[in-house]
């Protein structure tokens, strides 16, 4: 596979994840050949499962009302880190997204 298509493949696995959820990782990571794009997508998967656990404990908490400021926190954390971990991609480095919990090795 080619040096830009890796690279794409690599911004793309964060820039779904905006959108998607972890639904565009989760297929850079299957069906990508290179080593480089799967470890990006397992970054950003990493992540997205970390940011769903967060959303159910903030759901939660909406019964006491603290939960909703952690919605909307954590809705512009992951576009931040997202946008950040796919300008490190077009630089070719690997983000580690803070509080992620690790469930794939990067």
């Amino acid at each position: 596979m080619a040096k830009e298509d890796t690279k794409t493949l690599a911004v793309l696995a964060h820039v779904l994840a905006i959108f998607t959820g972890f639904v565009g990782p989760l297929i850079i990571l299957l069906v990508s050949e290179s080593d480089e794009a799967k470890k990006h997508a397992k970054a950003a998967l990493n992540w997205q499962f970390s940011l769903m656990i967060y959303l159910v404990v903030s759901f939660i908490l909406i019964l006491i009302l603290v939960g909703i400021l952690l919605v909307i926190a954590l809705y512009i954390m992951n576009v931040i880190f997202c946008v950040i971990a796919a300008v490190k991609a077009s630089n070719r480095e690997i983000y580690t997204y803070p509080l992620s919990i690790r469930f794939f090795d990067v």
